[in-house]
């Protein structure tokens, strides 16, 4: 009987997952635009980890970070400087005390969220060492895909427990990701059910796979994130048929002026 582990996430609440994938400038500008919200995950993507590497993701750890911390945003050419969050810290310090303001209440998190970013690794090989890559960065959760050798999913699975992050599996172009569950010695906190970027550019007839949704939670306790849809009709689609994380993307590519009123609209879709 396969072990389960447990999500750091809320397993009562439902989530809005947004995927980075552009430039470090883009992603500075979407996440100051976004509300502060404990629904909100932020996705480092494979071309952006592919860009930025691991140094990428500790930026977007540290950006977040800082915004849900303390409501507010960072300085731009703060980006420059390959920040952490001591550096962040010590603006907000610096910048308090020019304003001649309460340090210490300045310096206080303003809510108890807890900043939650997945790195979009697409593990096929090598889970120990991409697995340590991203517990480093700060991360929280990273994804492997469901096609990679048993062996290599079973170390994926381990390797995250063992750096207390969440281990995702994504089923991209997996017909049956039941049998690849079953075949786990533990069953990771979520799955991940996804139509490709070039599946539907290329393949207009291919639809998400909703449908098993209830087929992995008929026989798994487990979290579903569902990926591929941008429309709000498919959000709320995935939310109805007992999704948990929705993914999105396209929307929010590039910082826009509806980009604050875009998630506002998803978070409320997927309540």
């Amino acid at each position: 009987m396969s072990l389960y582990i447990k999500s750091k996430l809320n397993n009562k609440k439902k989530y809005l997952q947004i995927a980075l994938n552009s430039t470090l400038d883009d992603a500075f500008e979407i996440i100051n635009t976004l509300p502060i919200s404990d629904r909100i995950i932020i996705e480092a993507g494979t071309p952006f980890i592919k860009k930025y590497g691991e140094e990428g993701i500790k930026q977007l750890v540290d950006l977040y970070s800082q915004h849900v911390l303390f409501g507010g945003s960072v300085a731009k050419d703060i980006i420059a400087d390959k920040p952490n969050l001591i550096s962040i810290l010590k603006y907000i310090y610096s910048q308090s005390k020019a304003n001649k303001k309460n340090t210490a209440n300045q310096a206080l998190p303003k809510n108890n969220i807890v900043p939650y970013v997945v790195a979009d690794l697409k593990t096929m090989d090598r889970a120990e060492a991409e697995v340590a890559m991203v517990a480093n960065a700060g991360a929280s959760a990273a994804i492997a895909l469901g096609t990679a050798p048993i062996e290599t999913l079973d170390s994926f699975v381990n390797e995250c427990e063992k750096n207390e992050i969440d281990a995702m599996i994504d089923m991209m172009n997996v017909e049956f990701p039941l049998s690849v569950l079953r075949k786990l010695k533990k069953i990771p906190p979520v799955v991940i059910l996804h139509r490709g970027v070039d599946e539907e550019k290329f393949n207009k007839e291919k639809q998400i796979p909703l449908h098993e949704i209830r087929r992995i939670k008929g026989a798994y306790d487990i979290m579903i994130a569902i990926a591929g849809g941008d429309k709000l009709r498919e959000v709320q689609s995935a939310i109805f048929n007992d999704a948990d994380i929705v993914v999105v993307w396209k929307s929010v590519y590039q910082k826009s002026e509806e980009t604050a009123s875009l998630v506002d609209g998803f978070l409320k879709a997927i309540k």
